[in-house]
């Protein structure tokens, strides 16, 4: 299945759950806010509406996850994930708001000590019934949300779990009316109030770190680098950077491996080491590799290193000191090699001469004689390429 599909999939599960719960707060909603009504019960009818205001963060969820999963375009190339947060973020400031009108106006029935009326059985049994389809509902959105690994659907469940909850709660309130405790049902809703506000503080501050791009525990660092390290031919990893996007994971990471291998042979080993991270990390969705040809974590930023010459500058300058020389009109293979030396950054060079072309020990004296003139020149090998069988 392609990436497009899973994304399509997963979309379309995400939403059909979360229309489902919709479903249910409505009839859920309506019926407390009748019932509660009609028995002077605060704490149903803050049930009720809680249960009600659930209709507004479902369209969150839907609208996020309609929008937030679309593949990556031109302007978007890292993907549409951050609506997912900024779904989040507003989902967790309307519950503090509505967690803080509910708790309110609990109060103030608390305060003014109103005598309210026993709510009755059918009141009981509709918060108990409440009560088991919420817990039901949290405990299927869960499962779709980490087989997801979405952020956002797994604080939609468990906001299903907080309504069961706060049931929970608004049931010992009505059990207490049913003793002459009124107190007790003012009290149950300002407990329920803050218990969806509690849901909301910590989806607003997941969210809010995902925003600025909070790392991984460090922990998360270690597993990711171990596994790094357990690639044939990382030397190193440094310089590893995560940040997390609704559920997946960004990586940056530098790779030390061994100077003198090819570039091809370096960027493979680079694959390697995303096929095995992905195998046992799963959540890392874009992965991005750098390959160092030594560990360069405590060097200066890169603007204020020494800078050295690349090829087309070093071939000219080669060709100046070498031009007289009867090996250079060999069409030599030179290769560079970048390194650092007490300190120092120099520019080994290798020279590969072609099969039947005379290199005598006084040749090579001269070439190293003549090429010491450029500052930046380090060590140079000269090899001569074995003529066919």
């Amino acid at each position: 299945m392609s990436d497009i599909d899973t994304r399509a999939t997963d979309r379309n599960a995400a939403q059909r759950i979360t229309l489902i719960g919709a479903l249910f707060d409505t009839l859920l909603g309506f019926f407390k806010i009748l019932v509660g009504a009609a028995t002077h019960s605060s704490a149903l009818v803050a049930d009720g509406v809680h249960s009600l205001s659930d209709l507004v963060t479902d369209a969150f969820v839907l609208l996020a996850t309609h929008y937030g999963r679309q593949a990556p375009d031109n302007d978007h190339p890292y993907g549409h994930g951050r609506i997912e947060t900024l779904g989040t973020l507003a989902l967790g400031i309307m519950l503090i708001a509505v967690a803080g009108a509910l708790a309110w106006d609990s109060i103030q029935r608390l305060v003014a000590n109103e005598a309210l009326s026993s709510a009755g059985m059918g009141a009981i049994a509709l918060t108990v019934a409440s009560m088991l389809i919420k817990e039901i509902l949290f405990r299927i959105t869960l499962k779709v949300a980490r087989r997801q690994r979405s952020q956002l659907l797994e604080a939609n469940a468990w906001h299903s779990r907080s309504d069961a909850l706060s049931s929970l709660v608004v049931l010992i309130g009505l059990i207490g009316l049913q003793f002459g405790l009124d107190w007790l049902d003012s009290v149950a809703a300002i407990v329920v109030s803050l218990m969806v506000a509690r849901v909301g503080g910590e989806q607003l501050w997941q969210a809010s770190r995902e925003l600025v791009d909070t790392a991984l525990p460090p922990e998360q660092h270690q597993r990711i680098k171990a596994v790094a390290l357990e690639v044939d031919g990382v030397h190193n990893v440094h310089d590893l950077r995560t940040r997390t996007q609704s559920g997946s994971v960004m990586l940056d990471v530098h790779l030390t491996v061994d100077a003198r291998i090819s570039v091809s042979e370096g960027h493979e080993i680079g694959n390697m080491v995303i096929r095995r991270l992905r195998a046992e990390h799963p959540e890392l969705h874009d992965i991005v590799f750098h390959i160092d040809p030594e560990d360069d974590s405590d060097a200066p930023r890169v603007e204020f290193r020494q800078e050295l010459p690349l090829r087309r500058d070093i071939e000219a300058a080669l060709a100046r000191c070498w031009c007289q020389h009867p090996i250079w009109d060999a069409h030599l293979d030179l290769q560079f090699h970048y390194v650092t030396r007490m300190e120092s950054r120099e520019v080994d060079i290798e020279l590969y001469v072609p099969a039947g072309t005379p290199v005598t020990a006084e040749q090579r004296r001269q070439l190293e004689h003549c090429a010491r003139a450029l500052p930046w020149i380090g060590h140079i090998s000269l090899w001569q390429e074995q003529p066919a069988p």
